[in-house]
């Protein structure tokens, strides 16, 4: 059975390394806001219209006291070209064995054109000191970063 995390559920903590291979925790986050979204593969048309659309909206999410890490099964080196090509200015943090996507409710059986298969199900968090603010599960791509910026500019 797939977690759902709900709000105020305490968020799974991690550390994972990334693209650099700098042990990135969710505990370096404390006190403060965090948005982490679980995505399937660098450089991809989906991903990548989700990681633009999240690095176009970057001062807007910091503006806010948000930071943003992006999360992917990807490795580093993976990362580093998919930064680099596309100019993107937050972490990418590599998640190889889905381990934190699972614990997260991000990987496991969704629906691929009509057909159930097992893998990533793009989903954000949204937490604040530990604590999941809010949670987004099988979201679409594109779009995804102006409607939670919008949602916590109306918070």
């Amino acid at each position: 059975m797939t977690v759902r995390l709900a709000e105020e559920d305490q968020a799974p903590t991690f550390t994972l390394p990334d693209q650099d291979g700098r042990p990135v925790s969710l505990d370096d986050f404390a006190g403060r806001r965090v948005l982490v979204y679980f995505y399937p593969k660098d450089d991809t048309p989906g991903c990548t219209k989700e990681a633009c659309q999240f690095n176009e909206a970057l001062h807007a999410f910091q503006g806010l006291g948000v930071d943003v890490l992006g999360i992917s099964s990807d490795t580093g080196a993976s990362h580093q070209r998919f930064r680099s090509k596309y100019g993107l200015a937050f972490s990418l943090l590599t998640d190889a064995g889905h381990r934190v996507m699972d614990l997260y409710g991000a990987y496991g059986e969704k629906m691929l054109y009509g057909k159930p298969v097992v893998g990533v199900i793009r989903s954000t968090f949204l937490i604040d000191d530990g604590r999941v603010a809010r949670a987004w599960y099988s979201v679409r791509a594109d779009g995804h970063a102006a409607a939670v910026l919008s949602a916590l500019e109306a918070a």
